[in-house]
C-alpha cells in the first residue's frame, strides 16, 4: 500500500531489493574503474529544475519528494523536502571543479517518509554530464518503469588548472549550502518548546580538500569518553544511542530551514536568537525583543570528513550536555573529522565593549573558532588552515583561530557568556556551566590518568596530525598562542 508498511516478502518488494543489488554494485565498479589521470576534466553547473507525473507515494496526500544526486560514487548532493507535490519544484544549483568527461551522473528521487526508519524510493536515472538542458524519465522498480520525468540544466567549462585537476578531482565548488533541523523530539526531551535550543545546522562549505589536503583528526585514544565510544565491550552500545539521537537531530524534512549564504549577513542570520514560547517572565521578555539579533552563544562544530559540511550546535543547549561525546554526536560517531571544536560569534574586539544600541548590520562580526574536542584532540597547528578556509568561504568575517589553552580564548568565551546573562536574558536551561565545569575536571583527571599510563605509545595513537606548515606571518596575530601558554 502507498505510504504504508511494505510487506518485505511480496514480489515487489523482493524483485527492488534483487534490482538494487544488481545495479548499485555494478554503478560503483564503473566509477572506480575510470583512469582519472588520463581523463579530461570540466568544471559543472548542474541546475536542478523539478520533476513532474512522479507517482502518488502516500496514502494521505501525493508525495513528499527530494533527491540524491552522485557524480561516480566520488561526491554527492542531496536536495531540499518539497510538501505534498508530484510537480516539485527545485531550481537547486550544484557547482563541481575537476570532474572527467566521462562521469557519470546519477539521481535517485526519493519519498520523505516522516516518523520511519527509511523514505520510499520513486525511481531513479543515470546520464552523462554533456553541457545542455535535458529531460529525463524517472525509472523505478521492474513493475513500474516509468515514474515520472526530471529537468535539469548542465553547463561545463574546461578546468584550467589541470594539476589541480589531478590532485583534488570532484571539488565541491557552492553555492554554500545550508539547513536548519528542528527536532521536537529533543524538545519533548527537555521539555522545551524553542527550536533554537535543540536545533543543529549543517553548511556545506566549499574548498576543504585544498587547505587539509588528506590530513584528518582521529578519535583520541587517550581520551576517556572517546575511547567509550570507539573501543570495548559497551561501545557499540553507546555508538548506537549517540547515532540514534543523530539522526533525529539531523532528520531532512520539509519543516527544516534551507538556503544558501551568500555574505557575511546571511551567516549571521543563521546564528539570530529565535522565537521564544514560554510563559512571561522578565527573562523571556528579554529574549523576545532581542529574537532577530545575533545570540551570544557558544557552539560545538565539526567540520566533517563523510562530506565536508561543517556541522554545529550550541554548547549549552540542555538535550546535548546529556551525551558523552557533542563532537561524536555531530559527527555521528565517525572514526575521523577534518577537524573539531567550539566557535562564537562577538562584535569585532569582544563582547565586553559592545552596545547593546549598535544595529547588527552595523557591526563588524567574527568568529572565535578553536580546537577544544577532546574527542578529535585536533592539532593545534592546524588552526591556520581553519582560519584560511573560513575566510575563502566567507569572505568579510573575521576569523580568530586560537588554541583551546590560549588566555585570550578564555577571556572571549567569558565576556559573550556574561553578555547573554546580563542582556540577553540567558536563563540556566539553556547553560549548563556548572555541569560543564565538574564534568571537564573530571575528565581532565582521567586524562592525565590514562595519559601516564600509556605515555609509551600516546604519539601513536592519539588523535591529529603531524608535520603541519608553520601559520604564515599574516595569521600570526588571531592564530599563536599568546605568551606564556604552554604548548599541548
Amino acid at each position: 500500500m502507498p505510504g504504508g508498511k511494505r510487506n518485505p516478502f511480496s514480489v515487489t518488494t523482493l524483485l527492488q531489493t534483487i534490482e538494487g543489488l544488481v545495479r548499485f554494485p555494478k554503478s560503483k565498479a564503473k566509477s572506480e574503474t575510470k583512469p582519472v589521470s588520463a581523463s579530461v576534466f570540466v568544471d559543472l553547473e548542474i541546475q536542478f529544475i523539478g520533476a513532474s507525473e512522479l507517482p502518488k507515494m502516500d496514502v494521505v496526500g501525493i508525495a513528499d519528494p527530494y533527491f540524491v544526486a552522485k557524480l561516480d560514487n566520488r561526491i554527492s548532493f542531496v536536495s531540499n523536502v518539497i510538501k505534498n507535490t508530484d510537480m516539485p519544484v527545485w531550481n537547486e544549483v550544484w557547482k563541481v571543479k575537476n570532474v572527467p568527461t566521462t562521469a557519470i551522473l546519477q539521481v535517485v528521487v526519493m519519498d520523505k517518509d516522516e516518523g520511519k526508519m527509511t523514505d520510499g524510493y520513486v525511481g531513479e536515472f543515470e546520464m552523462t554530464v554533456d553541457a545542455g538542458a535535458k529531460e529525463v524519465e524517472i525509472q523505478g522498480p521492474m513493475l513500474r518503469r516509468n515514474r515520472g520525468n526530471f529537468w535539469l540544466k548542465i553547463e561545463s567549462t574546461p578546468t584550467s588548472d589541470r594539476d589541480q585537476a589531478l590532485k583534488f578531482p570532484y571539488l565541491f565548488n557552492g553555492p554554500i549550502r545550508y539547513s536548519r533541523h528542528f527536532s521536537p523530539t529533543a524538545g519533548l526531551f527537555t521539555n522545551l518548546d524553542e527550536a533554537r535550543l535543540y536545533s543543529t545546522w549543517k553548511i556545506y562549505i566549499r574548498g576543504v580538500a585544498l587547505f587539509f589536503g588528506d590530513t584528518y583528526q582521529h578519535w583520541n585514544a587517550n581520551h576517556i569518553p572517546a575511547a567509550s565510544i570507539f573501543q570495548g565491550p559497551t561501545s557499540l552500545a553507546i555508538r548506537s544511542g549517540i547515532q540514534a539521537g543523530h539522526r533525529m537531530l539531523y532528520a531532512r524534512t520539509a519543516t527544516n530551514g534551507y538556503g544558501v549564504i551568500e555574505n557575511t549577513t546571511d551567516m549571521m542570520q543563521l546564528l539570530h536568537a529565535g522565537s521564544v514560547k514560554r510563559s512571561a517572565n522578565a527573562t523571556t521578555t528579554i529574549q523576545k525583543r532581542h529574537m532577530d539579533r545575533v545570540k551570544p552563544a557558544i557552539y560545538t562544530y565539526i567540520i566533517s570528513s563523510e562530506d565536508d559540511s561543517f556541522r554545529f550546535s550550541e554548547t549549552d543547549a540542555a538535550f546535548f550536555v546529556d551525551y558523552a561525546s557533542k563532537h561524536a554526536l555531530e559527527s555521528n560517531c565517525s572514526e575521523t573529522v577534518r577537524y573539531s571544536g567550539e566557535f562564537h560569534p562577538r562584535p569585532k574586539g569582544g563582547w565586553k565593549h559592545f552596545k547593546d544600541e549598535i544595529e547588527d548590520d552595523e557591526v563588524d562580526w567574527e568568529f572565535v573558532i578553536d580546537n577544544d574536542s577532546g574527542t578529535y584532540a585536533p592539532d593545534k597547528d592546524l588552526l591556520p588552515k581553519v582560519k584560511e578556509l573560513l575566510e575563502f568561504n566567507f569572505p568579510g568575517l573575521g576569523i580568530c583561530a586560537w588554541d583551546r589553552e590560549d588566555e585570550r580564548l578564555k577571556e572571549s568565551v567569558e565576556d559573550c557568556k556574561e553578555y547573554a546573562r546580563k542582556y540577553r536574558g540567558v536563563g540556566k536551561d539553556e547553560t549548563n556551566d556548572e555541569d560543564k565545569v565538574l564534568m571537564d575536571q573530571a575528565t581532565k583527571r582521567e586524562d592525565e590518568t590514562i595519559h601516564r599510563k600509556n605515555s609509551s605509545t600516546a604519539s601513536g595513537l592519539s588523535g591529529g596530525a603531524n608535520g603541519s606548515d608553520s601559520p604564515p606571518d599574516a595569521l600570526a596575530s588571531c592564530t599563536n598562542s599568546a605568551p606564556g601558554d604552554t604548548p599541548r
